[in-house]
């Protein structure tokens, strides 16, 4: 019960993702520098964590020995990432967002045979089953907004959709990077992980922030501190309570089925303080159904992944890295 608690309180700190950035987008906050300041703010804030947390010195060591595959990798699970996210929030509702970026939840599978060589690029039956539930109920939420006819929300539905796949592709690609070069490479721990990849990403949100500035001058005060509020809230209170309740009971697949499907409740989160903060209007007919397929997916997939996973410590330690966002 603590496991699935500390999992619980993660999903609403995650959901600051979600609701903040379509707060910034409210104030006419560009979604370039939501992008960029969040991860500029985050790397400075995440030193004393790291240094808590192995040092820096293996993360430095690691991407020194191989610079390209953390680039390459951190473009595709940070950048792409979370400029979709940021780009879509000025497109619809925050539980909009928040219920379709649930297909990240199965696109770490999916993206398998993109990845692997051995029997890890097998995707289960049941997987593609829950898999097709849950794509239909994003596509039940995204009908049901503005009567299914709001262009620019089908463009931001496409957006996120890739963001969900970049994010687990990225950490994914970097966990087999390191994997292959066992013992030429540092061990690195899931906190390093996240901070090399953050390192790693700088130079894109630089550039990216440069491209906010030339096009719409300098952000908002209000958008600097709710981008500094998702790095704190999402990059470092959710991160480390979604890896110390999956950590506690990584070898029970009930209890870790349980803590992995509390990832669902963002939704419900996003759609509470979206509605009573900034004023959205509460998900009907379709969209509320959708959500609940959404949500009943994801439950399905948690316990399906937490059976696997516990009898293949090499998918564990993927499922762990895929929430360090």
């Amino acid at each position: 019960m603590l496991a699935v608690g500390l999992a619980l309180a993660s999903a609403l700190f995650f959901t600051s993702s979600y609701v903040l950035n379509r707060a910034a987008a409210n104030v006419g906050g560009h979604w370039a520098w939501t992008a960029s300041l969040r991860y500029l703010i985050t790397l400075p804030l995440m030193l004393p964590l790291v240094h808590w947390q192995g040092g820096m010195g293996p993360v430095w060591q690691a991407i020194r020995a191989r610079p390209g595959a953390w680039l390459g990798w951190s473009t595709v699970g940070f950048v792409v990432f979370y400029m979709g996210l940021s780009y879509a929030a000025s497109s619809g509702p925050s539980w909009l967002v928040a219920g379709t970026f649930q297909l990240t939840v199965v696109a770490g599978t999916l993206c398998a045979p993109l990845l692997y060589d051995d029997e890890r690029r097998r995707i289960p039956w049941q997987a593609l089953v829950v898999g097709l539930v849950i794509v239909a109920g994003v596509l039940l939420m995204q009908a049901g907004h503005g009567g299914g006819i709001d262009r620019a929300g089908w463009v931001a539905l496409v957006v996120v959709a890739i963001a969900a796949f970049a994010y687990p592709l990225g950490n994914r690609g970097l966990l087999l990077h390191l994997e292959r070069n066992a013992g030429r490479v540092p061990e690195l721990n899931a906190t390093q992980r996240v901070f090399g990849l953050t390192l790693a990403s700088q130079p894109a949100w630089i550039v990216l922030a440069l491209y906010a500035g030339a096009v719409s001058g300098p952000p908002p005060v209000e958008q600097v501190w709710m981008t500094a509020g998702v790095a704190v809230g999402a990059g470092i209170i959710a991160t480390v309570l979604f890896f110390q309740a999956t950590g506690m009971v990584r070898d029970k697949p009930v209890p870790l089925a349980a803590a992995e499907a509390m990832q669902g409740s963002e939704i419900l989160f996003a759609t509470v303080i979206g509605v009573l903060w900034l004023g959205e209007a509460w998900p009907s007919g379709r969209s509320l159904l959708g959500a609940g397929l959404v949500i009943g997916g994801i439950v399905v997939f948690s316990w399906i992944a937490a059976r696997s996973a516990t009898a293949d410590e090499r998918e564990a330690k993927a499922l762990r890295s895929a929430r360090g966002r």
